[in-house]
């Protein structure tokens, strides 16, 4: 269904944040509004933000929308700003999954929030939509909730959460909402109003596409595939397991079924197929809203809302991804069918950036889940939706795949060649093998002449071969291929550029082995990572499923799953074997992974053995008590003897290429 997006006569307030106070409200002309948006995020109404976009997009319709950002939830006043709500309340707890966004992997409390006012932490309680329906519940008894966002989105069914280590319900039940709008929301969300505009009950509004809902009884269904009960689920993790794929095969738009998540005789939980992909048409409409591109003025006083500095300059061209990662939710949130702007919207978009004053000349991004997805993967997507046991790019792209460049091209051209441009970026993400796949190398030399400076970050994950098959990412062989591809192209349009891997350490799959087989890798490219990213568990993807069952759903085999904190810790130590201060857990891990042949003075060794105490050699031996002006894993200074290779030898010394690819494989 082809939705067109249109402002009522006298209700278009360009030039305007949509009210947060109901002085506001009154100044408009209002008496009450038609819904209340509760937000975990501050407001910034850019089109970055899922309120900003929901909004705007029911603003256009002609709904009168008030919003509450980051209400105090310890108190039921902070949701009564407007009123009662004339159709009803919608909640997000913001562009992130809360418990993501307040805690690292290892549980620590994060420091501060990029989405709220000065960066403070703590202005969103955890497990945002919960919280945020139960607080509405109290005072609003009958007015209808509607869950929205990605932490909604994800945990819409039954699912592991991480932090609390257990099943959890379907957010829906918990939270005391009515209906969650998943996904992508803009069909959902204006059939969604229309509805409840028209008179109808919110508890009969069981029918729409892109929503989740619940039921007392299942008389009136009659297409739907009944999944495992919650009791089943948690009685037999692999009654999990095989409940999760069958969601998994469920999320696209043109073959993804109706599924019903039981709970009791007279509860049950019933997902509706996803809304369709928006048309490019439908897709220029959204992004062409009157947004004011920033965070609102009442935020000056603490600073801004720092996540904004890195959407700003930025442009979203696409939403979807056919990559296809084990460890991303995209598949369950966006969809496997890319989406696209049309060059013009861009431009447009593009042309307004430029009139910031604040804007220096350089573009950030050009992208989206993944920057250089244009189209979808195949011709025949649209009209009969992804294939359901197949991977586009995974194991190896697939015969049918259209690998072309050429509109990312043409379009990154055009938005260089706007008056103020000086420079094109693109930060979002590549994905390499698909540009192998483009025999052409257009792209590939676009990138390198004009969209990287001085470094691209790519994402080869692992180099294990069984670590990658489990995240869905093309063998390390192919990565190889790029990278020769990647400095041979700048030796030939003469830049010395270098590509900075992303690594994941912890991942299901990866045993000490493998995590030693990462850590000679980077020892042979003479790479330091500054970072190194455990696996998180976040909800709904199939690397998730894998942690929390100890199988693949998609294959039901067992998988090694490192939980314990100190095997992680080991697994991260090895690929930053060169810090000092991991010495200790780097020894471990390699008389653990029977690998002490990787402790000597050897070119191929990893860390000196110890020293006998008294000998004087301690720091020789890659011991904790770092010299005196050295640092430790931040990327700058360290000691000599973790720095160079073959000095023993009496070689001269050779220093590593820290974040970079070693010159040598550039050939």
């Amino acid at each position: 269904m082809t939705v067109h997006y249109y402002v009522k006569q006298g209700e278009s307030m360009k030039g305007n944040f949509l009210p947060i106070t109901r002085e506001e409200m009154k100044e408009r002309g209002w008496d009450q509004v038609d819904f209340v948006y509760v937000s975990g995020d501050a407001y910034v109404d850019h089109p970055s933000f899922g309120h900003a976009i929901i909004t705007r997009l029911l603003e256009s319709r002609g709904y009168r929308i008030g919003i509450i950002a980051q209400p105090d939830w310890r108190k039921p006043e902070s949701v009564q700003v407007f009123g009662e709500p004339r159709l009803g309340f919608l909640v997000s707890a913001g562009n992130m999954d809360s418990m993501v966004n307040h805690y690292s992997v290892s549980k620590k409390r994060r420091k501060t929030d990029a989405y709220t006012p000065g960066g403070e932490m703590g202005k969103r309680p955890d497990y945002a939509c919960v919280v945020y329906g139960n607080l509405i519940r109290q005072t609003y008894k009958k007015t209808p909730i509607i869950l929205g966002g990605i932490e909604a989105s994800l945990r819409r069914m039954a699912h592991y959460d991480y932090w609390s280590d257990k099943l959890k319900r379907s957010v829906l039940l918990d939270s005391g909402a009515d209906v969650i709008s998943y996904g992508m929301g803009e069909h959902s969300i204006v059939e969604l109003a229309e509805a409840l505009d028209a008179g109808i009950p919110v508890e009969d509004i069981t029918y729409i596409a892109g929503t989740v809902v619940k039921t007392k009884s299942l008389d009136s269904i009659y297409d739907a595939e009944i999944l495992p009960s919650f009791e089943d689920l948690k009685a037999d993790k692999m009654n999990y397991a095989r409940s999760f794929y069958t969601q998994y095969l469920n999320t696209d738009a043109f073959n993804g079924k109706r599924l019903v998540e039981p709970y009791s005789e007279h509860l049950y939980v019933v997902q509706n197929p996803p809304a369709t992909p928006l048309t490019q048409m439908e897709m220029d409409d959204v992004y062409s809203l009157p947004y004011q591109r920033t965070y609102h003025p009442s935020y000056e006083a603490k600073g801004g809302v720092p996540a904004i500095k890195e959407i700003k300059f930025s442009l979203i061209s696409n939403r979807g991804c056919f990559g296809g990662c084990s460890f991303c939710a995209l598949t369950f949130h966006q969809g496997r069918i890319v989406q696209v702007r049309s060059h013009e919207s861009l431009i447009e978009e593009a042309k307004e950036i430029t009139k910031d004053k604040d804007f220096k000349g350089y573009i950030h991004d050009v992208g989206g889940p993944t920057a250089n997805f244009r189209h979808p993967s195949c011709k025949k997507q649209m009209e009969h939706g992804v294939c359901k046991t197949r991977q586009c790019l995974f194991p190896s792209p697939c015969k049918n795949l259209d690998a072309d460049h050429r509109d990312y091209v043409s379009l990154l051209r055009k938005l260089r060649d706007i008056p103020k441009v000086k420079k094109v970026f693109i930060r979002s993400g590549i994905r390499f093998d698909y540009l192998l796949a483009d025999k052409k190398q257009e792209f590939l030399r676009e990138l390198c002449e004009y969209h990287v400076s001085g470094q691209l970050k790519v994402a080869p994950e692992h180099v294990a071969g069984p670590v990658l098959s489990l995240m869905g990412k093309p063998e390390h062989k192919v990565y190889e291929e790029f990278t020769r591809q990647f400095y041979k192209m700048n030796e030939r349009i003469g830049k010395e550029q270098y590509l900075v891997p992303y690594l994941m350490s912890s991942h299901p799959g990866s045993t000490l082995k493998e995590a030693v087989e990462l850590a000679e890798y980077c020892r042979d490219l003479g790479y330091m990572p500054e970072q190194v990213q455990d696996f998180y568990p976040t909800p709904s993807t199939l690397s998730t499923c894998m942690y929390y069952t100890g199988v693949d759903p998609r294959t039901m085999q067992k998988v090694y799953v490192p939980k314990s904190p100190h095997e992680k810790a080991m697994q991260r130590a090895l690929i930053q074997y060169r810090n000092p201060e991991l010495y200790d857990l780097v020894i471990e891990a390699l008389h653990k992974a029977g690998r002490s042949d990787l402790i000597g003075f050897g070119p191929k060794c990893l860390v000196r053995p110890r020293q006998m105490r008294g000998s004087g050699n301690d720091k020789k031996a890659g011991r904790k008590e770092p010299k005196k002006g050295s640092k430790g894993s931040n990327g700058q200074k360290r000691q000599n003897n973790s720095e160079y290779r073959g000095r023993v030898e009496g070689k001269n010394k050779k220093k590593s290429i820290r974040n970079v690819h070693s010159k040598k494989n550039r050939k």
